[in-house]
């Protein structure tokens, strides 16, 4: 980072996700940072990232890194967990600025919130057989017990807002039937889409510490900037959030209020390399 802290202070943080999942991390910067203006940029044209392959998720990462350093972002976070997974190293490797990824936080949360050490781990099929989340958590706690179920049936419900009612409680119940079996005491929700079914998950799994990655990450944001000394100060102007996709705004613009709570003001459409 070349510009002082006193600019940088004034410069927005950066967000990209393959398409809509991290706005619950967005949602939970700006409950977290009121004061920070955010870009964040959706790759709709290429979502899912989970079948792609690891040398075509770095490039599109890279892309999307790009775009916001164009954009004198001061920090970049990584809101999908393929994309952490794959790619957050190289990124942090090649950017100026600090990189910050879904799956570290959530991870050392749980560690950290787990009272037995039993821990559950629900996310995408994608992310759940890459073992991610496992590897992260026994390196923070080698005597932790991990068990890890894939809910992709959780991603439509929340685009859909059907996150309520009998169809996804039913969901719930089947997916977690056999963590809570088993006896965990804490779930990580290992998807960006899951904080919507929070309220549902919450009930289904009584007495279970939920560890919100979108809110972990939030929370690693804000130690990261005051660390640097580049977090906004009030200067009397109200934060600005700005949206790009690079398919179908429209569409994004009403799933998106459903994960803000609000109406998108700023969205626009951009092209990031080849689409496919």
């Amino acid at each position: 980072m070349n510009r002082p802290p006193e600019l940088l202070g004034h410069a927005p943080i950066g967000v990209f996700d393959s398409g809509v999942g991290g706005l619950t991390v967005v949602h939970a910067l700006r409950e977290r940072l009121p004061l920070e203006s955010i870009l964040y940029l959706g790759d709709t044209a290429r979502v899912p990232y989970g079948p792609k392959s690891p040398d075509t998720v770095r490039r599109y990462a890279g892309e999307a890194a790009d775009f916001l350093l164009a954009r004198d972002v001061k920090l970049i976070v990584i809101a999908c967990n393929t994309a952490t997974a794959r790619a957050a190293d190289d990124v942090a490797s090649r950017v100026p600025v600090p990189v910050v990824g879904v799956i570290e936080p959530g991870a050392t949360e749980a560690v950290r919130r787990s009272r037995g050490g039993r821990i559950g781990v629900i996310g995408t099929q994608g992310t759940i057989e890459s073992g991610i989340y496992e590897r992260v958590i026994r390196e923070l706690r080698p005597d932790a017990t991990v068990l890890s179920v894939p809910c992709p049936l959780f991603v439509a419900l929340a685009e859909e807002g059907w996150t309520r009612g009998d169809v996804a409680r039913l969901t719930a119940e089947r997916y977690l039937e056999p963590l809570l079996r088993r006896e965990i005491d804490t779930l990580v929700l290992g998807c960006t889409h899951y904080p919507l079914l929070k309220p549902l998950l919450t009930e289904v799994a009584a007495g279970v510490e939920l560890i919100d990655s979108a809110e972990a990450t939030a929370s690693v944001v804000a130690s990261t900037l005051a660390d640097l000394e580049i977090a906004a100060e009030p200067t009397g102007r109200p934060a600005t959030a700005r949206y790009f996709v690079t398919d179908d705004a429209r569409q994004f613009g009403a799933v998106a209020k459903r994960f803000l709570g609000e109406p998108v003001d700023s969205l626009e459409w951009v092209s990031l390399g080849a689409s496919a």
